[in-house]
């Protein structure tokens, strides 16, 4: 596994990391039933707090994407299959948004209104 941070990006460290997780999920690198890093493991190996890592690990718990459990760490859960599936229908839509010529703010903010 394979997990970039950067420390200058606007974009918050632990949202960063779950994303650089989830990244992983998609390309197959991490399966249902792998563990992910202890966090104080991950946090020493990116130079950042044990509780930026625990912030990441539960924005991915909250998706239900990995399991946290006391003594086991976490998790990659079985919904694994399914954030595969749906980052499988992505490139469709991303190639129906760039014939219409949509920046990708405009299709975020039609993707909220759906949701």
């Amino acid at each position: 596994m394979l997990i970039r941070i950067d420390p200058d990006s606007p974009v918050p460290l632990y949202e960063q990391l779950a994303a650089a997780v989830r990244g992983e999920v998609l390309r197959g690198s991490l399966a249902a039933g792998e563990r992910l890093p202890s966090a104080r493991d991950l946090a020493a190996l990116l130079e950042i707090n044990v509780h930026t890592v625990l912030h990441a690990y539960q924005l991915l718990r909250d998706e239900g994407l990995v399991d946290l459990r006391r003594g086991r760490g976490a998790v990659v859960t079985d919904r694994a299959h399914d954030f595969a599936d749906f980052a499988a229908a992505l490139p469709t839509l991303v190639a129906a948004a760039k014939r219409l010529n949509l920046s990708p703010a405009a299709i975020a903010a039609m993707i909220r209104e759906a949701y």
